[in-house]
């Protein structure tokens, strides 16, 4: 047995039974491990001295071997002692045990460090590409948020030898939400647009339909204002022609002036229901054309009402149309890559990777590569 794998020797043969049937025989052996254990001083910070622990962990278990192995041999050659001897192998085996385990255990601790270590900065790495997935559905302000928080990710020497890692997620990622940001950015600008288009559109039939009623209701006192002085000018023509008449029967009856007074009495009363009836007649003719007046602006306001709307539905619907026509292109687009996404991953590309792949395709980012839509 070397010096390299072991850290005392063992009994010698002839001696060895002398050793192991002691109690406690093997104390001069132990302590010879415990001294060069004691003089050992442990080095984490440095690969030799996490090797230098290893090896010295590893001379211990093999001279818990050897030590084990001679009592073994005495047990054989010596069958009536061997509970003696099973005794002192166990509190040694248990005594080693032990102070391996203490020995190793500053390397043991200095892992479970290193792994936490390694396990945060992996997962604050995923926290970062976290930010750039499902993104379907969500609004320019708040992917305006996920841009600030990661923007506000420092890079430095506190991520080690992550930092090359990190710079990368950080950098795919902001891409990612920036791409994403300018496209919602874009699809609520359009439908700003449309609501904007829409309001204008019924503010301008309400206006056209306010201004033909009001034409209309200028248009209908006009033409009554007329009528009036129409009908009072055919009043007056009429009294004044009565009078003429009056003056000439008159005239041409001097001689019999009772029967002609009786005459124009009843040309008088004659005149005078005449002139009623005429009244009568032009109020009920201007109430007619006051009717047929209000009924005609009336139809003309609904006439431009179904008008103004038409066009307004048919602007409407245009726009409807083409915001269609870009949701069924856009959805098009959205299979295509999909299937494009999913056959990377079929063939073995990460989905992260997959993902930046079909985005750079699709922004004809790679030559001569393009996606068929």
């Amino acid at each position: 047995m070397s010096a390299q794998t072991e850290l005392a020797v063992v009994p010698p043969k002839d001696t060895a039974l002398q050793v192991y049937q002691i109690a406690n025989g093997l104390d001069l052996y132990l302590k010879k491990i415990r001294d060069e254990i004691d003089a050992f001083v442990p080095d984490v910070t440095s690969r030799k001295g996490r090797e230098a622990i290893a090896s010295i962990a590893y001379k211990v278990a093999r001279s818990k071997t050897a030590l084990d192995n001679v009592g073994k041999d005495l047990v054989a050659d010596l069958k009536e002692i061997p509970k003696k001897i099973d005794a002192e192998r166990k509190r040694m085996r248990d005594t080693l045990d032990a102070w391996q385990e203490e020995v190793r255990r500053p390397l043991n601790d200095w892992q479970a460090a290193e792994d936490a270590r390694v396990d945060r900065h992996n997962s604050a790495i995923a926290h970062l590409k976290l930010n750039a997935q499902d993104l379907d559905g969500i609004t320019a302000e708040d992917l305006a948020d996920r841009i600030a928080k990661v923007e506000a990710v420092a890079l430095g020497e506190q991520w080690q030898e992550f930092e090359a890692e990190a710079a990368r997620a950080k950098d795919d990622s902001l891409k990612v939400l920036r791409t994403a940001l300018a496209a919602r950015q874009h699809y609520e600008a359009e439908q700003a647009e449309l609501a904007r288009l829409r309001r204008e559109a019924e503010e301008r039939a309400e206006q056209d339909r306010i201004r033909v009623a009001q034409e209309a209701a200028v248009e209908l006192e006009r033409q009554r204002v007329a009528q009036e002085q129409q009908a009072a000018r055919e009043a007056a023509a009429r009294r004044e022609q009565e009078l003429i008449d009056q003056a000439a029967a008159q005239e041409r009856e001097a001689e019999n002036q009772r029967l002609q007074l009786k005459l124009q009495a009843e040309q008088a009363e004659r005149a005078r229901i005449q002139a009623e009836a005429d009244r009568v007649a032009t109020e009920q003719r201007m109430e007619q054309e006051r009717q047929v007046a209000a009924r005609r602006q009336e139809e003309a306001a609904e006439q431009a009402r179904q008008d103004e709307r038409r066009r307004a539905d048919a602007a409407a619907a245009e726009i409807l149309h083409q915001q269609e026509a870009r949701e069924r292109d856009e959805a098009h687009r959205r299979s295509i890559n999909r299937s494009a996404l999913e056959a990377f991953i079929a063939g073995g590309m990460p989905e992260a990777c997959a993902k930046q792949a079909v985005t750079l395709i699709a922004q004809r980012k790679i030559p001569n590569i393009t996606i068929a839509y």
